[in-house]
């Protein structure tokens, strides 16, 4: 039966390279995005490069009802979901004390209530024979709290948390839930940066982490997933 990859915010950075990873090895894709044409692209890219099947749908997290859209979106369109990837984030710069608290609403919604929705919407969908994974992508900031970082530390944090309670909760049903947690990594919102590349890691090597912790799911779960530029972190 085929193996099918819900992952979000799939058309930049690391939700981008991992759908690539995951369709060069015969996956079908559900993703999302805000902007419509990065979808079509995208679609044209996937579908035209591994000849696999991906269904996109132009969806903002920020909305709690476009998440549940999504969620109603996967069940329409595929049997069941092998691997479910948390991705799509925002950050927006504040401290806690000070920032618009628009801001702390939003992250909050995008970065810890959507993934907590969209598990439970699924959840049904994820097989429980060692073939089902979730993969919620956390931060260096779900562990290291950082100035500027206000309510993305603390939606990362929370994000941090739902996964530890998750993976207790499906530890009986044989499906593997991971936290992966990036340090600096070259996506857009590091676009117009001064620093060198070689101080980031890139998109593609998070994804191949995450592809290796599928890998081994028979029997092991890589519960925390830390990955740090070789030169540490940018300070």
């Amino acid at each position: 039966m085929k193996k099918i990859a819900v992952i979000t915010g799939g058309t930049k950075g690391i939700g981008k390279s991992c759908i690539m990873k995951f369709a060069a090895m015969d996956f079908d894709i559900i993703t999302n995005s805000r902007d419509q044409h990065d979808l079509d692209e995208l679609k044209h890219e996937v579908a035209s490069t591994f000849g696999t099947t991906i269904h996109t749908l132009r969806a903002d997290f920020s909305i709690k009802s476009d998440v549940f859209s999504f969620g109603d979106f996967v069940k329409e369109h595929v049997p069941h979901v092998n691997v479910l990837i948390n991705n799509a984030g925002i950050f927006l710069p504040g401290q806690s004390l000070t920032e618009n608290t628009e801001n702390h609403e939003l992250q909050i919604m995008v970065n810890l209530s959507a993934p907590y929705y969209l598990c439970r919407l699924l959840q049904h969908m994820i097989p429980s024979n060692g073939d089902g994974y979730i993969f919620n992508i956390c931060s260096t900031a779900s562990i290291t709290p950082y100035i500027n970082g206000g309510s993305y530390c603390i939606s990362k944090f929370g994000l941090l948390g739902f996964t530890k309670v998750l993976r207790q909760e499906l530890m009986e049903k044989n499906i593997a839930v991971s936290a992966v947690m990036p340090g600096p990594t070259f996506t857009h919102s590091w676009s117009g940066t001064s620093l060198p590349k070689n101080r980031f890691m890139t998109p593609s090597h998070i994804a191949d982490a995450i592809f290796n912790a599928w890998t081994i799911r028979k029997s092991t779960v890589v519960e925390e997933m830390i990955l740090r530029p070789i030169l540490g972190d940018i300070t």
